[in-house]
């Protein structure tokens, strides 16, 4: 049987300061996930399991290398987390998994099964694939070597679950271990022997590639003389999946992703399907400055695929998006992406309020806390659109200025995507979030 790892994410040092994760109230999400974690810990101990827990003062890196000096094959690993959001009625319990991993996505069912079995007032938000993460991938699930889950249990912005979560702690744990211990013993079952990893097929563009990729704890993995074919450099890809098995190197599948690559997976067959797009090229998705490729029904359907109910308020917000980024030279499709980001999908929540029309949660000059407001959703959007033109180009706006602070930013600093990081807000993976939203657009429209 193999063993499991576990660690409560948040709690150790980030850049020499101690990250506590999300702050609410007196309580941080790092001391709730210590306090649960080290209830799991002697739970599963006294199943007759043998748990690592993983030490409190690491970073997430740091938390990574830990764990993937003591792996051994059959363990698994988890990370505990609880979410938050601007809007204080979302609620409920998600589980992570690599994208493309079928078999990854059954345990993080179980384990989320295993959960609600135990807690059944706190509701589900389903299991997810990485790449709908707020960051567009997981660190933990992809850093490791070792079958890895990320676990959001609840959501401490929400008093409800903050409620079940404290005065339901020890159900919570008995659940979450009853979905490890499922888990483990599948995967022990499982596991392929070291030297002899599954064949896959691999389809570029509709056809079938000639050579053959291989299935590491259920990951895809293509060869590496298939990215060279594609013309994908990853000299400056370190953060990409490899391995070398019999002399050949191969790249995780689910990585390419971050390159401009959509990535499927058809169980039936044991093929990873492989698209590239002639029409984003790598360089041109993240550049502020340009035009949009999709519709407005594309961005309405977008829109209401993630929000049902996001239009009904702001039935042309995608029509104004193209037309106002279009006279701009703005490409709309990062501008709507960003808004996205900035008011989850229309949810809004926190200081700013739908009323105001600031999507894209602009600040008031004289430093109000519930930031700018606009007196229609047009100037809104008009607004949004010349700040992003103020940090990503030095060419003079083409209508009558309406952002209040596009007088205070540095013209040009950021022509790309990642640039905004740590300007726009002070988050250092701000970019990384509304790229992550723009691939989702893009492959549910068939662009990439």
């Amino acid at each position: 049987m193999g063993r499991i790892f576990i660690s409560a994410g948040h709690g150790g040092f980030e850049f020499g300061v101690r990250d506590p994760g999300a702050i609410v109230g007196e309580t941080t999400e790092a001391q709730e996930m210590i306090l649960l974690r080290d209830l799991i810990v002697p739970e599963l101990r006294s199943r007759g399991f043998q748990v690592l827990s993983v030490p409190d003062d690491l970073s997430a890196q740091q938390t990574i290398d830990w764990i993937n000096s003591r792996y051994r094959p059959q363990d698994v690993a988890i990370e505990l987390h609880a979410d938050t959001s601007r809007d204080p009625t979302l609620r409920g319990a998600t589980v992570f998994y690599i994208a493309l991993n079928e078999q990854r996505r059954q345990h993080a069912e179980l384990l989320l099964f295993a959960l609600l079995r135990r807690v059944p007032e706190l509701p589900s938000r389903g299991t997810r694939p990485d790449t709908q993460s707020n960051l567009g991938s997981l660190d933990f699930c992809r850093g490791l070597l070792l079958p890895s889950l990320y676990m959001q249990v609840c959501f401490l912005s929400n008093a409800q679950d903050r409620q079940v979560l404290t005065s339901k702690r020890r159900e919570f744990a008995v659940g979450i271990a009853d979905g490890l211990a499922t888990w483990s013993r599948a995967e022990s079952g499982e596991t392929s022997p070291a030297d002899s990893f599954p064949v896959i097929n691999i389809n570029v563009n509709g056809g079938i590639y000639g050579e053959q990729g291989i299935l590491v704890n259920h990951n895809a993995y293509v060869p590496i003389d298939l990215i060279d074919r594609l013309s994908i450099d990853l000299t400056r890809q370190p953060n990409i999946g490899r391995i070398s098995y019999r002399n050949i190197v191969y790249v995780r599948a689910a990585d390419l992703r971050n390159l401009h690559v959509s990535v499927e997976w058809d169980n039936a067959t044991r093929t990873v399907i492989l698209r590239t797009s002639t029409g984003v090229c790598p360089g041109q998705l993240d550049r502020i400055m340009g035009y949009g490729r999709t519709t407005e029904v594309q961005l309405m359907m977008f829109l209401k695929s993630n929000n049902e109910s996001s239009l009904n308020q702001f039935p042309e917000l995608p029509k104004l998006y193209r037309e106002e980024g279009v006279i701009e030279g703005v490409n709309y499709d990062i501008a709507f992406a960003q808004m996205c980001v900035e008011t989850n999908f229309l949810r809004f929540g926190g200081t700013v309020r739908s009323e105001q029309n600031n999507f894209a949660r602009l600040g008031d000059v004289g430093g109000g806390p519930s930031g700018a407001a606009f007196t229609s959703p047009r100037i809104g959007v008009r607004a949004h659109i010349q700040h992003l033109k103020a940090y990503a180009s030095t060419e003079p706006i083409v209508q009558e200025l309406v952002d209040p602070r596009f007088r205070f930013v540095t013209r040009g600093i950021a022509p790309l995507v990642g640039q905004l990081s740590g300007r726009w807000t002070a988050d250092p993976r701000y970019g990384d979030r509304i790229l992550s939203v723009l691939r989702q657009l893009y492959e549910s429209t068939g662009i990439l």
